[in-house]
């Protein structure tokens, strides 16, 4: 069974996430950042791209951070949820039991692993980073998942 998509995104700033997760209505959840370093430049210096630090940001403002900035990623944690109902998610069966919707993760720079419920997002996922030419995209299967936990850390 398809757990999720994962492949490879240029090491380089930009709009990255914004644009992996172009093919989903992302406005329609509520997200909770987890751990990361996501960085923007504001006159001249760095800022973190969620001034709130971690804690749960809505759709429409997750879109506007991830789509009308450059930034630059080190890794990213972000996890999305209809209705606001959250919970702690550290496995893929904690994933399944939840109401998270989407998992997406960053790890150093550039591998994105995202697990996703909506078996049709999930296929827009994985074509729209095959029409990117993002690098090495595959499908996560129950055969092949070798993450133990759903966190950067």
């Amino acid at each position: 069974m398809r757990r999720g998509v994962s492949f490879d995104i240029p090491n380089e700033y930009g709009s990255l996430l914004g644009d992996v997760l172009k093919p989903i209505d992302i406005t329609v959840f509520a997200w909770r950042i987890g751990s990361g370093e996501l960085y923007r430049m504001e006159n001249g210096q760095l800022k973190e791209l969620f001034p709130e630090g971690k804690g749960i940001i809505g759709g429409v403002k997750i879109k506007r951070l991830l789509e009308d900035h450059t930034y630059y990623m080190i890794f990213a944690d972000l996890k999305a949820y209809p209705n606001g109902e959250f919970s702690t998610i550290d496995t893929y069966e904690e994933f399944l039991k939840s109401k998270c919707e989407l998992v997406l993760l960053v790890v150093d720079c550039s591998y994105v692993t995202i697990y996703c419920k909506n078996k049709k997002d999930l296929e827009l996922l994985y074509d729209h980073a095959t029409d990117r030419r993002f690098k090495n995209v595959e499908y996560i299967m129950d055969e092949n998942d070798t993450r133990a936990s759903l966190t950067v850390w």
